[in-house]
């Protein structure tokens, strides 16, 4: 019989509460702790004050490819590949790290709502450890980008460098520049 450790259990209720504080769903913390799920719910109602969503995780590819989603990805993934390769933090921890200076990137530079979540930061990490998805370089600004495993890849032009025509004409962007119009007259 094994023996409960007060500690372990500790560590797990600390790693559980740091995903839940980055916004990660439920299947999520059952996969990457020992916790059972009745005790994360309690957890996860506990820090957020509502139960945790329901519904299925991303299983697509796709999204990662759209525009925008594209490079707050490849920015989250860059962040993550350095983590690894230059520090000693790995797997989940790796993650967390990897996402909260993602979301400090975003949220220094810009006004609005980060694109990539947790969840989908952890689903992509999935993605490229699968080989489904993987880093190419763009052959124009040669910087490092999410992409389709299985497409022709060799002369990659990123979503920066051959902005989409449609790219930025969301409502959000539309009110945004509203507000900076009406801010200046």
């Amino acid at each position: 019989m094994d023996k409960k450790s007060v500690v372990n259990e500790s560590e797990q209720i600390q790693l559980a509460m740091q995903m839940i504080k980055l916004g990660a769903r439920l299947q999520l913390l059952e996969s990457q702790t020992t916790l059972s799920r009745e005790r994360l719910i309690k957890l996860y109602k506990e820090l957020k004050g509502v139960s945790p969503p329901k519904g299925m995780l991303p299983f697509s590819t796709d999204w990662f490819l759209t525009w925008q989603p594209n490079i707050h990805s490849s920015i989250f993934y860059n962040i993550y590949k350095f983590m690894l390769d230059y520090t000693d933090v790995t797997g989940i921890h790796a993650i967390i790290k990897a996402y909260s200076l993602y979301l400090q990137q975003v949220e220094q530079d810009t006004d609005l709502e980060p694109v990539l979540s947790m969840t989908r930061a952890w689903t992509l990490v999935r993605f490229v450890e699968s080989k489904m998805l993987k880093m190419q370089s763009c052959s124009c600004c040669g910087g490092n980008f999410i992409v389709n495993s299985y497409d022709l890849n060799q002369s990659y032009v990123c979503n920066l460098c051959h902005v989409p025509s449609r790219a930025g004409k969301t409502k959000k962007a539309k009110e945004l520049t509203y507000k900076s119009v009406a801010q200046s007259a």
